[in-house]
């Protein structure tokens, strides 16, 4: 089989992810090297061999792989056909130094739900304008990795905090079209941005970015029942672009912004 090396990273606008990197390589070994950031690391496709600290370990699609800081590691496709992987380096304040140690001793976590989410906040960070997911979900699983490192508990069920939670919506409910980046809360009301999260879904039954996407869109049908149009409410309404609109609104109308429109137009016949 032909080498292949297909590509592609970016630098998204979440603090404490330090680059995107996704990848399809086959015929190419990574040759030892560190970084300056945490790696974590999921295979979507094949299987990677490494070494770290003069021990090797495996990435089966089932893994999710976590390489500390300043550790040299190397990285080869198990088989002939490669491997597909997605990468984030998040910045070495994101877990701590403290826990390199037990990152080394066991880097490769087997943990369906740490997996998930993981896919999840990449799939966030691929869509500008869903930064407050992309954050609420690093704040999760920053928290279960540091439990992995600590002392290889789960999170129990989420403590009851509807006085946080509801401060948290008050924001949300004045920040609409702005928004609210989860650091941020976090400091106004004095809470651990992952503890912010748990205690909001646990309340209302929804993460804070769905609610705030929530209340975009209701917005945003206001707007169009105005008679404006889909482009100019996009921006009006706090989405990113009037795809990041559509996206959103097909998924909780279940039409377009434009057949909404339409429709309005119809009835006022």
């Amino acid at each position: 089989m032909a080498a292949r090396q297909e590509v592609s990273a970016w630098r998204p606008a979440v603090r404490g992810v330090v680059e995107v990197f996704h990848a399809h390589f086959t015929g190419y070994a990574y040759p030892m090297h560190v970084h300056d950031a945490w790696t974590l690391l999921i295979v979507d496709d094949g299987a990677v061999r490494y070494d770290l600290d003069r021990h090797e370990h495996g990435t089966p699609h089932d893994t999710v792989s976590l390489l500390p800081p300043h550790v040299p590691h190397n990285g080869s496709p198990v088989t002939s056909d490669g491997f597909r992987k997605r990468v984030l380096y998040l910045d070495a304040g994101v877990l701590g130094e403290n826990l390199i140690g037990a990152a080394v001793d066991a880097p490769d976590l087997r943990d369906p739900v740490l997996r998930r989410r993981v896919g999840q906040l990449h799939s966030a960070l691929a869509r500008p304008g869903d930064e407050l997911e992309a954050d609420s979900r690093l704040a999760l699983i920053g928290e279960r990795l540091r439990v992995h490192l600590r002392d290889r508990r789960r999170p129990g069920p989420p403590r009851r905090d509807p006085g946080l939670a509801r401060r948290l919506r008050e924001l949300l409910d004045e920040r609409v079209v702005e928004g609210l980046p989860l650091e941020a809360a976090a400091g106004l009301v004095r809470a651990h941005p992952a503890h912010l999260v748990r205690a909001f879904s646990g309340a209302y039954g929804i993460a804070p970015h769905q609610y705030l996407t929530a209340r975009r869109v209701d917005l945003a049908r206001r707007l169009l029942l105005d008679g404006r149009p889909p482009g100019e409410v996009a921006a009006a309404a706090g989405f990113y672009d009037q795809a990041h609109l559509t996206r959103h609104f097909r998924k909780l109308v279940g039409v377009t912004p434009g057949r909404y429109a339409d429709g309005r137009k119809s009835s006022a016949r």
